[in-house]
This record gives C-alpha cells, sequence and structure tokens, in this order.
C-alpha cells in the first residue's frame, strides 16, 4: 500500500523551528496538483525566490529527508523548468515516481489541506496562526483547530467463492473497487460497514472481520478494511446515484488494480488469491 515504504519510515514530530537545508524537499500545491516533473519533487535548493520564512517543515523521511511546504498560508506558485503543476492523479498513474515519493506527496497533500482550509476562524473570522508547541492552528479567540481525519471503511463483502466490487459513479472511475463509505456520527466502524453495503447494494451482511488500516492524504482519510459475509439474500440492488457498476466476480474474474497503492485494491488481491 502507499505507506508500505519500509525499510524506510515517516517521522511526524512537529518541529516549526527546523530549517530547510539545500536538499531538502519543498511541496507546493495548487488544489489537488502538486508541482513536480511528474518523477521527483524540487529541492530547497533549486527555488531561489523561496525563503526559509515561506516554508514549513512537515515530516522526515528516516530523519534523512526532510520536506517541507510552501505556501501554508496564502495561495502560491513556484515556475521552475521541466516542473509544473500535475493532477496528484496523474502523478499515481503514470508510474513514474517511486513510492516514497507518492507517499510523501499523499501525506503532504492531507496537511495543505488542512492548513489552506483553516486560515481564517471558523469561530470568529479571523486570521488563525500557528502554535508551537503542537500540530495546530490558533486563533486569538481560544479557538484550537487540529488537522482533520476523516474514519471510513473499505469493505470486501463476500459469497462463497465470489467477493462484491464496483464501480464508482463518477467519470474518472475506470477501476474496480469495494464498497466504501464515511463513518457517521454516534456510529461504530462496524456499524459503518453494515449501513453502507444496504445502502450501496441493498445487501445485509454478517461475520464483519478486520483487516488493516491506511491513511489516503488525499481526502484527508483513514481507512478501516473490513471483510464479511453476504446474510440472505445476493441479490444486488444498487444505488446508482453511489455507484454505476455492483456485481458478485468469482476469484479468477476479479480484475485488479494497476499499481498496489490502495487498501481497496490489496483487499481485493488477497481474496483473489486466496
Amino acid at each position: 500500500m502507499i505507506q508500505d515504504i519500509y525499510p524506510h519510515k515517516l517521522l511526524n514530530p512537529y518541529l516549526p523551528e527546523k530549517k530547510a537545508s539545500p536538499d531538502s524537499f519543498v511541496l507546493s500545491f495548487n488544489r489537488d496538483s502538486v508541482f513536480t516533473d511528474g518523477i521527483s519533487l524540487p529541492c530547497f535548493k533549486d527555488l531561489d525566490v523561496v525563503s526559509q520564512d515561506d516554508v514549513i517543515y512537515l515530516f522526515s523521511i528516516d530523519g534523512e529527508v526532510d520536506y517541507f511546504l510552501y505556501g501554508y498560508a496564502s495561495d502560491v506558485s513556484l515556475e521552475l523548468p521541466g516542473f509544473s503543476y500535475m493532477k496528484v492523479r496523474d502523478v499515481r498513474s503514470s508510474g513514474k515516481a517511486e513510492r516514497i515519493t507518492m507517499f510523501a506527496i499523499f501525506t503532504s497533500l492531507h496537511l495543505y489541506h488542512w492548513y489552506s482550509s483553516n486560515r481564517f476562524c471558523g469561530r470568529c473570522g479571523k486570521r488563525t496562526s500557528l502554535d508551537y508547541r503542537e500540530r495546530a492552528l490558533r486563533c486569538e479567540c481560544g479557538n484550537l483547530i487540529y488537522p482533520r481525519l476523516v474514519p471510513a471503511v473499505i469493505v470486501g463483502v463476500t459469497n462463497g467463492d465470489k467477493l462484491l466490487v464496483t464501480k464508482y459513479n463518477r467519470p474518472n472511475a475506470t477501476n474496480y473497487a469495494l464498497v466504501a463509505g464515511f463513518t457517521e456520527i454516534g456510529e461504530t466502524l462496524e456499524e459503518t460497514v453494515e449501513r453502507e453495503v444496504m445502502e450501496e447494494t441493498g445487501l445485509k451482511v454478517k461475520n464483519i472481520r478486520y483487516y488493516k488500516s491506511q491513511p489516503w492524504g488525499i481526502v484527508d482519510d483513514l481507512l478501516a478494511g473490513f471483510y464479511c459475509e453476504v446474510d440472505g439474500s445476493d441479490e444486488i440492488t444498487m444505488d446508482s446515484s453511489e455507484l454505476k457498476v455492483a456485481e458478485w466476480r468469482s476469484k479468477k474474474d476479479i480484475i485488479l488494480q494497476s499499481d498496489d497503492y490502495s487498501l481497496t485494491g490489496e483487499m481485493m488481491r488477497v481474496f483473489k488469491e486466496s
């Protein structure tokens, strides 16, 4: 999955006083596009217009390679020969960037979303500022804003040697996926599994079993994967507002995703190869 960068390790303590070295990587985003050449990220030494005051430390890989964000307090853009703002999804689908680079982009995008969405306080409307004790944004009214983590489930519904596969009802949804959805207020993860499967496919499920979790920074998610079994009728009643495909596939007929970044893809592969 995207976070599987062993033997490397993400180190994300909040170190706001840390300065960029010449070889530190700099992340710059324009909505959901990242400044890249499609393979790598620019280094601090390559960006003459960027000063230490323009960037904020995000995290490190192995304590040796540091990553900084440019433009956390306002909208900015960069120029560098060979580099441009590319959609993160396009960088992923090209397969040119190494996994460690894609993980850094996903995680940085998560933080960029948070910084850019909370430049002003939601309580009083005043400008927020960086907190220097913990990763948070502080307002003079006392409001303290932490990074957003959105819990969601990925669900592998099984029916003997068949798996329920889906495609989302949106233009760019070409890969087969699994039932997925966000956890609601007052709801457990297991209850989310039951509700989402029922809402999207009309199926009841039983024997819900936790599999694994994954950070998914593109949409600020923390994903929790579950397998379960269909309970009773296996007739699908698809919610066409959410899905354009919902069908049972035998193991030999499951079409896997083109890369191994996602929890969804891994769960499909694990079932197919079991």
